[in-house]
């Protein structure tokens, strides 16, 4: 196909100038919007996609990366009331490293997502206060050093942008007051220790600290966003670039930006960006310079509650640490007894993590630079271990921590070590998920195991314990597992990347399994359902679950109506999955099934008949759509599938991810992309993003006291595979099925041979997700 520079004038008075392959813009091309605003730069079959400029009548300016028609990778946006940003975009939103200048002078460097600030990050007021530390949605959240523009400084824990949890407060005139806030306002007991007072070293406090209550470290914090920055690359857009005339929806990109020249620089948050370093010296210049302290000066034990103060007593610092080193000495022996029952079902489980963290960070990085070849059978067996003793004071092979010594046992490594290659998991990213200092989050079970579950910080990996007994179902079905996985790369089944165990000196046991998180994803997961097709005790108590309960089987009042394709492609997965089960006589697997309801405040769509879907073939980049005269329409709400575009789309791999994009009838047997309006653009795939619409029977009681039947229409994004697989149909289940079946049906109960139960979980299925006419 040759490519042709002319020049477009379209019947809107939009004006195109630049390189055409055939209809379509491609290449370099230049494009002007009657109403003055001006995109020059790289286009690609009609799309925004490499390098370019876009103006807006406004004044706002963007010159960076664009895909697909979106703010997409890396560039500067200066905006019209003088707000000005450098760093990284994803999908017309700041999501990545970068650094803003508000219209008010403020100023925020650091980590982003979805726009808000997250994780690590530093903000400047235009006043002269700063903040150095962590963030969540948008808030300072975790560890922080707060200082102000009198002197002030508080080096401490923040929650919801307010000081709550342990930390110091140093005011300008020397003084420190050590304790604990809430919300904001000093609440419980604390020391005061006026100007010129000798107190505790700041240093040491920094260390202990570092790890107090989330068991996560500052300075890695800082600076695992730090070496994850892009290095600074400078690229020049002296030539002229072009674009696709048909993005129409520039203006619905915020106009909170930054200003530029030609010549401009990829932003390098890491040069910039405030180490850790830079941090500690805050918090320990106010040692330097302050009047010589003396040992017999009174301080103050104070007592508050919520910021009113209760109790006071004077004392001299060296009661003070006395009665300091005798706390701790005992905080220490309780620590001590306590780390003998932290495997208990129920218990807070932090020594547990760490020893969890230090092994997958030993094993991964042993396994990695082995040369990847193929699995062999001796990869199965049982000399395919690695073994390693931890003391807590280090070893020859092993560094110091401050868990309790274990013995660390890594089972089948080379397997596992495929099936993250498998997946494309880079094992620098799978050891930061896990093991990197943001640490990893304890969840409560959803069901009866008792199984202790930890979530790794991005939420990409569950951790789950097992008995001896699921360890022993796994490794004996792990070779067919890893065929089956291989064979069948849209498999529902649970994706799992490592098998390990830890043991105390004692002798106590746990064994982990690391898994994909099924419900790693940007929505919002409103629902969850743990699906057996079972109905004796399926259901939950609806005095104690909340939006965070994962409900039953007879909770489930909707139906699932989706596009035939997609139903087809989904039911002959889980066919060849439950005949999988089924031949290692495996029982008591489940569906866990996630529902994302499209503007939950607005839900019903009585406009849009059961089992239909809006689809716009020619959509132009996810945003709109143009009439035959070239005007911009505004997209009908809830679902949308178009053509799927590889370049307009994220399709980096995920723990819960591999296969192909799935295609949909109702776009002529086509690779289908979801588009969200106002929200992004989803690939589809075999139980990620996959659209339906849920119908939901309500009963209405009339004046006359009978009952009308009325339905409800939701649109959704299903998120779905198959857990539990590590029950066998042994001789404890078949017992089970016999008592049971005395007291209820036989076909009801879930203890049920493998073949049964697989037909009854297939035909469940049906009627939940129903073939439509």
């Amino acid at each position: 196909m040759e490519y042709t520079v002319r020049e477009k004038a379209f019947s809107n008075r939009d004006v195109y100038i630049g390189n055409f392959k055939g209809i379509l813009p491609h290449g370099n091309g230049k494009y002007t919007w009657s109403d003055g605003t001006v995109y020059e730069g790289d286009w690609d079959e009609g799309k925004m996609t490499g390098k370019g400029e876009l103006i807006w009548t406004s004044g706002a300016q963007y010159v960076g990366d664009f895909s697909g028609g979106y703010l997409h990778g890396y560039g500067i946006f200066t905006g019209c009331d003088g707000s000005f940003y450098q760093g990284s975009w994803r999908m017309n939103i700041q999501h990545g490293m970068g650094k803003k200048q508000y219209c008010n002078s403020d100023i925020y460097e650091g980590s982003w997502k979805e726009g808000i600030h997250e994780g690590s990050g530093r903000y400047s007021w235009n006043s002269g206060n700063t903040y150095i530390g962590s963030w969540k949605g948008g808030k300072m959240c975790g560890r922080g050093i707060m200082k102000w523009a009198n002197g002030d400084l508080f080096n401490g824990f923040w929650l919801n942008g307010l000081r709550d949890g342990s930390g110091v407060y140093r005011f300008a005139d020397g003084g420190y007051y050590f304790g604990t806030w809430s919300q904001g306002l000093k609440d419980g007991k604390g020391t005061l220790y006026p100007v010129g007072t000798k107190h505790p070293s700041l240093k040491k406090w920094c260390s202990s600290l570092d790890y107090c209550n989330d068991g996560t470290s500052l300075s890695g914090l800082l600076n695992s966003e730090e070496s994850r920055a892009r290095p600074s690359v400078k690229r020049s857009f002296s030539e002229k670039l072009s674009i696709s005339g048909l993005l129409r929806n520039s203006s619905r990109i915020s106009h909170k930006a930054m200003s530029l020249d030609k010549n401009w620089t990829h932003c390098d948050p890491s040069r910039e960006f405030i180490r850790y370093d830079s941090l500690c010296e805050l918090s320990h210049a106010s040692e330097e310079g302050q009047p010589e302290a003396q040992d017999n000066s009174s301080v103050y034990e104070r007592e508050y509650m919520q910021g009113v103060l209760i109790k006071e007593r004077a004392s001299n610092y060296t009661e003070i640490s006395r009665k300091s080193k005798q706390r701790n000495k005992i905080a220490v022996m309780q620590e001590k007894r306590s780390c003998i029952d932290i495997f208990g079902v129920h218990s807070r489980s932090y020594y547990l993590m760490l020893n969890l963290q230090l092994g997958i960070r030993y094993t991964v990085g042993k396994i990695t630079p082995v040369p990847v070849r193929e699995v062999r059978s001796s990869d199965f067996g049982d000399r395919a271990r690695i073994r390693m003793y931890f003391p807590r004071k280090g070893s020859q092979f092993t560094p110091p921590h401050y868990s309790v010594d274990f013995y660390w046992k890594d089972y089948c490594p080379m397997v596992f070590r495929n099936l993250r290659e498998m997946f494309k998991l880079d094992a620098a990213e799978y050891m930061m998920s896990i093991c990197g200092d943001d640490g990893l989050r304890e969840l409560s079970s959803p069901g009866k195991s008792g199984s202790i579950f930890y979530l790794s910080h991005d939420d990409r990996f569950v951790i789950k314990t097992l008995r001896k007994t699921e360890l022993k179902v796994l490794l004996k079905m792990l070779p067919s597992y890893y065929c089956h996985v291989g064979k069948h790369e849209n498999t529902l089944i649970t994706k799992n990347f490592g098998l390990h165990r830890i043991t105390l000196r004692g002798g106590r046991k746990v064994r982990f399994m690391v898994m994909g998180n099924m419900f790693c994803t940007e929505l919002r997961i409103h629902q969850r359902y743990d699906l057996k097709g079972s109905t004796i005790g399926r259901c939950t108590d609806k005095d104690k679950s909340d939006e965070n309960t994962t409900l039953k089987d007879l909770d489930l009042k909707f139906e699932f109506h989706m596009d035939k394709l997609l139903r087809e492609s989904l039911f002959k997965q889980i066919s060849l999955d439950c005949m999988f089960l089924q031949s290692q006589q495996i029982i008591d697997y489940s569906l866990l099934l996630g529902l994302h309801f499209r503007a939950p405040e607005n839900l019903k769509a009585f406009s849009q008949p059961p089992g239909t879907m809006h689809n716009h073939e020619n959509l132009p980049n996810g945003d709109g759509v143009t009439s035959s005269q070239g005007e911009l329409l505004i997209p009908p709400k809830g679902l949308l599938l178009v053509t799927h575009e590889p370049g307009s789309v994220s399709t980096a791999p995920g723990p819960h991810i591999r296969g192909s994009t799935l295609k949909a009838y109702s776009l002529g047997d086509k690779e289908v992309d979801l588009l969200l309006p106002g929200t992004g653009r989803l690939r589809v795939q075999l139980g990620v993003n996959m659209p339906a619409q849920a119908n939901l029977k309500v009963l209405q009681d009339e004046v006359d006291s009978t009952e009308v039947e009325l339905f409800e229409f939701y649109d959704v994004v299903l998120y779905m595979g198959i857990i539990d697989i590590l029950q066998e149909y042994n001789v404890k289940k078949k017992i089970e099925h016999a008592c049971k079946s005395l007291q209820f049906d036989p076909q009801s109960i879930s203890a049920v041979e493998p073949k049964l139960y697989a037909k009854r979980f297939i035909n469940f299925l049906e009627r939940v997700f129903p073939d439509l006419p």
